[in-house]
């Protein structure tokens, strides 16, 4: 079972990159789950102020520049899991905030693709 972990923090965004101690936590984290194979991607990403959002509304396409002023909707990072149950990702998203920091992550199933 394939997994998408999507990590929305409490505190505001910043453009500033995570001290030594955050980036060797996290690193250790990761060893864990890549030793365990379990971990297909991860990834953090920059504040919204480098990004945009793109929508569709009747087949109109509107194009909106970040910062994005809405905290709760922003990501700051994702992971792609491949677990046996649900209750294992939780579990593995439960070792990712006690890391990370104050925040959500949303764990969500993906749908499989049939092998040809």
């Amino acid at each position: 079972m394939r997994f998408l972990c999507i990590y929305r923090p409490s505190a505001p965004e910043s453009d500033a990159p995570p001290t030594q101690a955050e980036m060797q936590s996290m690193g250790k984290l990761i060893g864990e789950m890549q030793q365990a194979g379990v971990l297909l991607a991860a990834e953090g990403c920059m504040s919204s102020a480098h990004g945009v959002r793109v929508r569709l509304n009747n087949h109109k396409f509107t194009v909106t520049d970040g910062p994005f002023p809405e905290t709760k909707e922003l990501l700051a990072g994702f992971c792609l899991l491949q677990v046996k149950s649900k209750p294992e990702a939780v579990e593995w998203a439960k070792r990712f905030l006690a890391v990370a920091g104050d925040g959500e992550s949303e764990v969500r199933l993906l749908h499989d693709v049939p092998a040809a």
